[in-house]
């Protein structure tokens, strides 16, 4: 397993904690947990190679957010359109 961190400005704290997906063949597991400031994101992938994509997709994502929280994502294939589905999902269950 690659083991990834990012950070990201956030200034609204998330109000509770969040579950979604799961870890499966071509899907993701997202965990959201409260923060005072900035996202900083924990990425577990069986995938080697998408680095690059990764950073594109969170940076993308997060900076469309105020979110401060800590983020887990436990990936297992998943495509980045799978993986903004599931962070939107997140959020919107931490908020």
């Amino acid at each position: 397993m690659k083991q990834l961190f990012y950070t990201f400005p956030g200034t609204v704290s998330a109000v509770r904690r969040a579950h979604v997906g799961v870890v499966g063949s071509g899907d993701l597991e997202i965990l959201v947990e409260p923060a005072d400031s900035g996202i900083t994101v924990a990425l577990r992938t069986s995938v080697d190679g998408f680095d690059t994509i990764w950073q594109a997709v969170l940076e993308r994502f997060f900076s469309r957010t105020d979110l401060a929280a800590k983020v887990q994502i436990n990936d297992f294939g998943a495509t980045p359109g799978t993986v903004a589905l599931r962070l939107a999902q997140a959020v919107e269950a931490a908020q």
